[in-house]
């Protein structure tokens, strides 16, 4: 049971006050506030809540769930860039269509990724973009000083927006010929511009074309864990 609340002014007897109603007028101190705003007590008007808006539920149930989006609050934080990898850096690909060829690490992009490039003459390795955590670093640096790669961005490697193919005889070849040649030409001769100054760069040091072109493998007795790269 709720215990009783304490009043200042409790009942004697049913209907008769301890304290008459004069005196508990002054003991409250209603009369200074009366004086105080002008020998009336204040007036404070009461908000209006606006009235809720009540939905009328549905009659029957959704057959299938309805997912609903999820909130994410997670803040992307840029991706730290190994110690080890710097502009013009030879890479180890370790994973992929490119697994074991060695590259040359250009710059890091916003998203985090690595571009890299082969060269494509050498080693068939075009410009492409790849996630740190499958290449391995070496100690082979390369020059790029003569290297402009500013147009590279994510946008750059973003796919386009495949067109309907025509459901026709004739437009099924001119979709296998299109297929052939999907790359655009824009792109192949932003490639030979990265390459040629990569190339003037390389032959001023002996064999490292030769050093670029070989795949890397491990070998029977070989220990990863005691290679030096």
């Amino acid at each position: 049971m709720a215990p009783k609340q304490r009043t200042r002014n409790p009942e004697l007897i049913p209907g008769v006050r301890k304290v008459s109603r004069s005196a508990m007028y002054h003991k409250r101190g209603l009369w200074a506030i009366k004086a105080k705003n002008g020998g009336k007590f204040p007036h404070h008007e009461k908000a209006v809540a606006a009235a809720p808006v009540a939905e009328k539920p549905p009659k029957f149930y959704p057959a299938d769930d309805i997912k609903k989006p999820l909130s994410n609050t997670r803040k992307a934080k840029p991706t730290k860039l190994r110690a080890s990898i710097t502009p013009g850096t030879v890479l180890i690909i370790l994973s992929g269509r490119f697994k074991g060829k060695r590259v040359v690490f250009l710059k890091q992009l916003s998203s985090g990724l690595l571009l890299v490039t082969g060269p494509y003459k050498i080693n068939g390795v075009p410009l492409r973009r790849v996630n740190q955590a499958y290449v391995i670093g070496t100690s082979t640096k390369v020059d790029l000083s003569g290297v402009n790669v500013e147009k590279f961005d994510d946008k750059y490697f973003a796919k386009q927006v495949e067109k309907k193919k025509e459901k026709t005889e004739a437009g099924f070849f001119k979709g296998q010929e299109e297929e052939k040649n999907s790359l655009p030409t824009e792109k192949k001769d932003d490639q030979k511009t990265v390459d040629a100054a990569l190339l003037k760069t390389l032959e001023t040091v002996p064999e490292l074309k030769a050093y670029l072109g070989a795949r890397f493998s491990l070998k029977a007795g070989m220990k990863p864990h005691e290679l030096v790269f």
